[in-house]
């Protein structure tokens, strides 16, 4: 159905009631027979789940219909967001909320003998994503529909997401999340939406009428590309952005002739293979054929989305001349990269534009933001498979190269190792730098913290900043305070809107009214009660999942996140064996009472992230049974952390650890979704800790550790990690003790590559270095905590200061700095 059938149909469809308890009660019953198909005496939980997505998805249609149009009629310039990841989490309590419904729906269930709180249970966490990058593309979307702008996402749809991880002795174990095994209540599925998809083939080269050179990609392998469309709904807006996730369909499904002949494996060959470039998030790329898969998935994905581009573009412009005029693409770190050369193939061998038209359109339509530092993150794919795979792509990109190195060659005339350095091709190791192709092809480059914008500037891109330095601008992320503070923490949020009014929810500088009512000690002890809910709360979960038993009048100190070395979950791990080792040995003293809660997936093929993992679990069971210490230390690791976990940790938490390398870290967005929930932050001066301590004020936040400069010149001068470890008793105690077997006598050597890391593999990420510091400043905070009123005024200090964080300010720069969109009414 076209857009003028679908305006035409919704025109004469009845309009979704949801004004009463009464109208909601009636279309309840009403979906639960005509859409379930159930008798509503009879109706099991999930039957009232689906029933009722039903009923607000058919409101989300209507608001979309209704943007669309707007937006139609407008003819405004629209924002195409290109990620892999969106972290969206369960929606049934969002949409409600961003409706305005909330507590009358919970009230028309409660009057059907149901529960609201009960039924949303049953909704799966959306496996579209996996950390930070998903979850700020999730809160990008919202943000965008609250205020207006014409979006639009683009994403995969995973049938397996990334993994569903338990742990069976002590160890992650990687298992199917099979989240779409009741299907998904908010999607529509568009089987008329569809793209083929090409890879391998050959190239062929013939002159055309007029002499020119023309190239043709030829004898490929094709794969279907099919929508399925998502609503984003705006808080109070009325405005709702799409989503649109796409599905692998072989082009040839069943082989008839090969079933008939008994070769049933054969028979469905080319549906397997093709489907598998949307069954998960992130095939493991520790083998040729799991680098090949991901490579086409990061194809088959923007390949689609930008051929439903051109398709929307073609619906009012005749013309892709007016491209960047009606359209901004924004790719969201550098696995939507290959959209550049696609973008050129599309123009160059289907609409005949030359190739210098192509490209000066090119870079006009797209922007990129980069996430990380770290050179071993920053995307690249060799040579041969490119060729293999994509072979008129790695032929744009010789064009584009050779294109680019002309100006370099003008721009830095006589100095070969920068034309090294800023090619697309690292011939030394026969590579394409995706990075340095986002850039090339862009018209802005942004980084997510004042910080790592600076450190892009002066290290990563430094040669491309000297070549065009307005090209590189800063956007410090944000959260959405409708999901992380009104959804997550409902009782502080009520708080807060008794005190200040609603606007902080779709203003978050509003906050900054709560900050004299820090000084106010019924509004302290208000806010004090409510943390001390949230974490008989966060407790619970702790005892489900693990088994362990925490005690709300521990201080909850968490660290919750994607496992990796530079986040440095081992300098926590370190600095609990510590606390361990002084309790033990009766040096404890008057020591606050602490729970320390770990959280987060390890890739499957990161051995280190994954033993760090175990050596987490082995510590808990050691020190949770070690009935010395009187239950003064806690110790838990929290499986399959995702959103749903984040919306009862964060609000759960007094002390939030965002304890990576200076330098490191891009951004981070969790350690705003703790202060933005009262927790204060143990940190390090990396990502937007920076900017957090600036808001918050150097007195109500916890610093610790070397600086990026520090780090950079103690890199460069020479680090010795085993000087620390000589001279440092605490320390060598807790690297023994994890190295000799303590915490794993049944396999005493299990530990030893952590040692080996950490003193003779040059310990890359600093714990060493940062360990006294770190120590020294939880004593601090240990001081602090025990003065509960003193916390208290310092968690509402936070909170009151975290409005510059948001994802409306994110969405607000990228609109104006960026994009150069505004909010269609």
């Amino acid at each position: 159905m076209d857009q003028t059938a679908n305006q035409a149909a919704a025109a004469t469809a009845p309009a979704i009631d949801l004004s009463s308890v009464e109208a909601i009660k009636d279309q309840l019953r009403s979906f639960m027979v005509h859409s379930v198909g159930v008798d509503p005496d009879f109706a099991s939980q999930r039957d009232w789940l689906y029933a009722l997505a039903q009923l607000v998805r058919g409101r989300l249609s209507e608001e979309y219909l209704a943007t669309a149009r707007a937006q139609y009629d407008a003819d405004a310039r629209r924002v195409y967001y290109l990620s892999m990841e969106y972290l969206t989490g369960r929606s049934l309590l969002k949409h409600l909320y961003d409706l305005g419904v909330h507590d009358r729906v919970a009230e028309a269930l409660k009057d059907m003998g149901q529960s609201l709180e009960a039924i949303q249970e049953f909704e799966y966490d959306a496996a579209l994503g996996n950390g930070g990058l998903g979850r700020l593309a999730a809160c990008y979307l919202d943000s965008m529909a609250t205020h207006g702008y014409p979006g639009f996402g683009y994403g995969i749809r995973y049938e397996f997401g990334m993994f569903t991880q338990r742990v069976e002795g002590g160890q992650q174990v990687e298992h199917p999340e099979t989240w779409l095994r009741y299907g998904n209540p908010w999607e529509f599925e568009r089987p008329n939406v569809i793209y083929p998809v090409r890879f391998r083939g050959r190239l062929t080269h013939f002159k055309n009428e007029t002499g020119e050179t023309v190239t043709q990609w030829v004898d490929t392998t094709d794969v279907i590309a099919m929508a399925y469309d998502v609503p984003v709904p705006g808080y109070g807006s009325g405005k709702v952005v799409k989503l649109r996730l796409w599905s692998a369909r072989a082009t040839r499904d069943f082989d008839l002739r090969y079933f008939n002949e008994g070769n049933y494996i054969d028979a469905v060959k080319d549906k397997t293979i093709s489907e598998n470039l949307s069954k998960v998030l992130y095939p493991m790329d520790t083998t040729l054929m799991g680098q090949e898969l991901r490579l086409m998935q990061e194809y088959f994905f923007v390949s689609a989305s930008l051929q439903d581009i051109i398709a929307r573009h073609h619906r009012k412009h005749a013309s892709l001349d007016t491209l960047p005029e009606k359209v901004t693409i924004q790719l969201n770190d550098t696995h939507p990269s290959l959209a550049v050369p696609e973008l050129m193939r599309l123009l160059i061998d289907h609409y005949d534009y030359d190739f210098q038209k192509a490209w000066d359109l090119t870079r006009e339509v797209f922007n990129y933001t980069n996430h990380t530092l770290l050179p071993e993150a920053l995307e690249t794919w060799p040579i041969a498979m490119l060729e293999a795979v994509l072979p008129r792509h790695l032929d744009l990109i010789y064009k584009i190269n050779f294109d680019f190195l002309q100006q370099v060659k003008y721009a830095f005339p006589g100095q070969p190792d920068v034309l090294s350095r800023m090619s697309l091709i690292d011939d030394a190791g026969r590579r394409v730098r995706m990075a340095h192709l986002c850039v090339v092809g862009s018209r802005r480059v942004n980084g997510v913290a004042a910080l790592h914008t600076d450190l892009m500037r002066a290290h990563v891109f430094a040669d491309f900043n000297r070549m065009e330095p307005d090209k590189f601008v800063n956007v410090t992320n944000g959260v959405t305070q409708r999901r992380w503070l009104l959804q997550a923490n409902r009782p502080l949020a009520d708080l807060i809107t008794e005190a200040i009014g609603e606007g902080w929810k779709t203003d978050l500088s509003r906050l900054k009214d709560l900050e004299p009512l820090a000084d106010d000690s019924a509004f302290r002890e208000r806010f004090a009660a409510i943390k001390r809910a949230n974490k008989q709360r966060f407790a619970g979960m702790v005892r489900d999942r693990t088994g362990f038993e925490i005690a709300p009048d521990m201080m909850f100190d968490t660290q919750i996140k994607r496992m990796h070395e530079y986040k440095r979950q081992l300098l926590n791990v370190l600095h609990v064996i510590t606390l361990y080792n002084d309790l033990r040995n009766g040096r404890g003293g008057d020591r606050i009472p602490r729970a320390v809660t770990f959280g987060g997936k390890a890739a499957p093929g990161y051995f280190m992230a994954k033993l760090i993992i175990r050596l987490i679990n082995d510590v808990a069971m050691v020190i949770n049974h070690d009935r010395s210490i009187r239950d003064r230390l806690k110790v838990a690791f929290v499986p399959n952390y995702n959103v749903s976990a984040a919306e009862i940790i964060i609000p759960g938490t007094d002390l939030s650890e965002q304890i990576s390398t200076a330098g490191t870290e891009a951004s981070g967005t969790g350690n705003m979704k703790f202060a933005l929930n009262g927790a204060l932050t143990i940190g390090t001066l990396d990502g937007a800790n920076i900017e957090i301590k600036n808001a918050v004020g150097d007195d109500n936040i916890f610093i610790f550790g070397k600086t990026a400069d520090e780090v950079g010149d103690m890199r460069a001068g020479g680090y010795h990690p085993r000087e620390y470890y000589d001279t440092n008793e605490a320390l060598r105690n807790a690297v023994d003790m994890i190295a000799g077997g303590f915490f794993n006598a049944d396999d005493p050597d299990r530990y030893l590559p952590i040692r080996d890391t950490l003193l003779s593999g040059g310990d890359h990420f600093f714990l060493m270095a940062d360990y006294q510091s770190y120590i020294e400043t939880q004593a601090q905070v240990e001081a602090v905590y025990a003065d509960q009123d003193a916390w208290m005024r310092k968690a509402i200090v936070n909170v009151a200061n975290m409005g510059g964080f948001s994802s409306d300010r994110s969405i607000h720069s990228y609109a104006k700095d960026i994009w150069r969109v505004q909010p269609v009414a």
